[in-house]
């Protein structure tokens, strides 16, 4: 089985009006890489990012998505594909969860989390691929799951499901594209100065995490760096693999659950 050369010209980034998303566009762009970008309710940012691209000389795209109107929202990546030409990489980043007890969760709760972090990237992913398997030169498809993908985390039932069935999902994928030479990993980032963490553009050097062995959170850039090296040809060997960027915290384990000092970890 030939593997086709990929010499990506194409992303599409679910979710890149900020955070992990718009890092990911710029670190793109930066390596010659045209960007669509998806929103949901932040158009305005989505907006400075596609100035972002645009500023590092390439062109940019920007479609709004609501991945809790599904099958229709996944349609944005073909628009975006449309307008950019075509589609080398995607990145299924956009997400959500909650902080809810598992006795508590009602039903549309579980759901919607399901549908944005699982079912979308399902969906996109699908339509993405059967445009590269088109294409005939290969692909690469990086699902940005979490450290919950791995570990669970009190009060996010629906969010673990999700990252959980996403990061098995990356691995059926990875074995049944990788004939049509589309590579496909996850990505799973820990605690990240993010909007979704409220620490959007925080300066994480003086940030203190005793529980994390490298002792800060992490930068966007950070996750981005890893992202933009599955998506390029030098991950050319590289499919169906999680790769962590948390700063140790997944090696903490039984660790961290010995020096725990009081009962505070059983609320959300």
């Amino acid at each position: 089985m030939k593997t086709p050369e990929l010499n990506p010209r194409t992303a599409v980034i679910t979710g890149a009006d900020s955070g992990i998303g718009r890092a990911t566009a710029v670190r793109l762009a930066e390596q010659g890489l045209d960007i669509g970008i998806t929103w949901h309710s932040d158009r305005e940012g989505a907006e400075a990012t596609a100035e972002e691209v645009r500023g590092k000389g390439r062109n940019a795209a920007i479609e709004r998505m609501d991945l809790a109107d599904l099958p229709a929202a996944a349609q944005a990546v073909d628009r975006l594909a449309e307008r950019l030409g075509r589609l080398d990489v995607l990145v299924n980043n956009a997400g959500t969860g909650t902080a809810t007890p598992f006795l508590d969760i009602d039903h549309a709760t579980f759901q919607h989390v399901i549908d944005v972090d699982l079912g979308g990237p399902f969906l996109c992913s699908q339509l993405a691929a059967r445009r590269m398997i088109d294409q005939g030169d290969g692909g690469r498809i990086v699902n940005v799951t979490s450290v919950h993908e791995h570990q669970p985390r009190v009060g996010a039932a629906p969010y673990c499901a999700a990252k959980g069935g996403l990061g098995l999902l990356t691995q059926v994928m990875a074995l049944e594209l990788a004939e049509y030479g589309i590579n496909v990993n996850a990505v799973a980032p820990g605690e990240i100065a993010t909007p979704m963490t409220g620490q959007e553009d925080a300066d994480v050097t003086v940030k203190d995490r005793p529980g994390v062995p490298l002792g800060r959170p992490g930068d966007a850039r950070e996750v981005a760096a890893v992202i933009a090296f599955l998506a390029g040809p030098d991950a050319a060997y590289v499919t169906g693999a999680s790769w962590a960027v948390d700063g140790g915290m997944l090696r903490m384990g039984p660790q961290a659950g010995s020096h725990l000092p009081d009962h505070s970890w059983r609320r959300p």
